[in-house]
C-alpha cells in the first residue's frame, strides 16, 4: 500500500511501488491532465509538480512521490474557476491540438512559482524541453507572460 497526496487529497493505493506515477494518476486515480507521450521523459506531456518541481511522471516510480505533494493540471483550477495560467492559455488561444498543453502549463507553473516575472528568454528556455508540434510557441509564451501579469495582480 502506498499513500500519496495528490491535488491536496490523501490517497492510499494498492499499487506496485515501481509503477510509473503517470499510470497511477491516469489509470488508478482517473486524472487525465498528464498525458502519455513518449514514455521516455523527453516530450513533457506527462509533466506534474512534485513538491512544486516539474517532473516527468512517465519515468518516475510512484514510490518517489510518497511523502511529497503531487499536483496535476486538475489540481490547479477548474472550468468554473481556472488558475490564472489556464485562463491565460484560453485567452491567448495557445492550444491547437492540446497534447502538449498539460506539460506547458505545469512547467510554466513551476517557473512562475520560482520567478514571478520571468523574461521571454527565461520562459522559452524553461519550456524548451516540452515538445509542441503544432507551432503555437509564440502564443504559449504570450500566455505565460499574461499569467505572470494576472498572478502579480492577485488574480
Amino acid at each position: 500500500m502506498i499513500t500519496l497526496v495528490v491535488n491536496d487529497k490523501s490517497q492510499t493505493l494498492d499499487v506496485d511501488p515501481d509503477t510509473p506515477l503517470l499510470y497511477v494518476l491516469r489509470d488508478t486515480l482517473a486524472l487525465h491532465g498528464p498525458k502519455f507521450g513518449c514514455g521516455l521523459a523527453q516530450c513533457g506531456a506527462c509533466t506534474v509538480l512534485l513538491d512544486g518541481n516539474a517532473i516527468r511522471s512517465c519515468t518516475t516510480p510512484v514510490s518517489r512521490a510518497v511523502g511529497k505533494k503531487v499536483t496535476t493540471l486538475e489540481g490547479l483550477g477548474s472550468s468554473h474557476k481556472p488558475h490564472p495560467l489556464q485562463k491565460a492559455f484560453i485567452e491567448e488561444q495557445a492550444v491547437q491540438c492540446g497534447y502538449c498543453i498539460n506539460g506547458m502549463i505545469m512547467t510554466a507553473k513551476a517557473l512562475l512559482d520560482r520567478k514571478p516575472n520571468p523574461s521571454e528568454r527565461e520562459i522559452k528556455q524553461t519550456l524548451a524541453g516540452n515538445l509542441c508540434r503544432c507551432g503555437t510557441h509564440p502564443r504559449i509564451v504570450r500566455a505565460v507572460r499574461r499569467a505572470a501579469a494576472l498572478m502579480a495582480k492577485g488574480a
